[in-house]
């Protein structure tokens, strides 16, 4: 995944906010305690401003993902794994209620854990707006719970010729396609990004794709710069003739 935050990030540990109900080192479980279907719950960031546009949310990261895009950003969430409990989990959700917007599930893929659609069902009953990021590789369990998201990040890796290259899997644009045209025949609040370098998309082909995206109906679009780690400048600069002409195209651009 390209989200924005990681929870490998001292806010997962780490809060300047006084009041915890639960401290959040209380959360991690040890394997021994989690039950053989506890949901795949492998990180958090306990408040964000940046996973999505104008809320604070917490960010809940879902390990697993068949995809291995040589520049994701969590790479140790490829592998399911589980480091919280649901139930803990829950618990200090509520303490949460009144401080965040929402809630935003992450990862890994979001999609592949089986029990997303009702976990999102809890935070719903909770009073919370629920957000997705996802690289659309489920549409038929995005499906599932698309009625119950408020917003969604879809990661639009690369242009169609070079995705299979960039995720490591074989026809892998094609379920992406689908999640997007879902999206816009919902009507859903929705963000397509795209993580870019020029080592792996020309500057003419991101603008290429990207005016397919904004012909097919796309109203809100960023461009990630990518950065080999988050200390570093990132590996290129978009110019500015082609930040000028993405804002154009779309509603609302960003360059992140």
């Amino acid at each position: 995944m390209s989200a924005a935050s990681s929870p490998n990030s001292i806010m997962s540990e780490i809060s300047p906010l006084a009041d915890w109900h639960i401290p959040l080192r209380l959360l991690a479980a040890e394997p021994a305690q989690l039950g053989p279907d506890e949901p795949a719950l492998a990180g958090l960031v306990p408040f964000s401003s940046v996973d999505w546009p104008g809320h604070l949310a917490a960010v809940l990261f879902i390990g697993g993902c068949p995809w291995r895009c040589h520049y994701c950003h969590n790479p140790h969430l490829q592998e399911r794994a589980c480091r919280y409990s649901w139930a803990a989990m829950c618990n200090w959700l509520q303490s949460r209620r009144g401080l965040l917007d929402g809630v935003v599930f992450s990862g890994g893929e979001p999609l592949s854990e089986a029990a997303l659609p009702e976990m999102i069902k809890t935070v719903k009953t909770m009073g919370f707006k629920v957000a997705l990021h996802s690289a659309g590789i489920y549409p038929n369990r995005l499906a599932a719970v698309l009625a119950y998201l408020d917003w969604v990040g879809l990661d639009i890796k690369t242009d169609p010729e070079g995705y299979d290259a960039l995720t490591g899997r074989p026809r892998s644009r094609g379920p992406t396609g689908i999640c997007l045209e879902m999206l816009l025949a919902a009507g859903s609040k929705f963000e397509c990004r795209t993580t870019w370098s020029p080592a792996w998309l020309s500057e003419a082909r991101l603008l290429k794709l990207a005016k397919g995206l904004a012909e097919s109906g796309v109203r809100h679009y960023a461009v990630q710069r990518y950065r080999s780690s988050p200390d570093v400048p990132p590996d290129a600069v978009l110019s500015i003739r082609a930040q000028s002409q993405l804002a154009e195209w779309f509603e609302q651009f960003e360059y992140r």
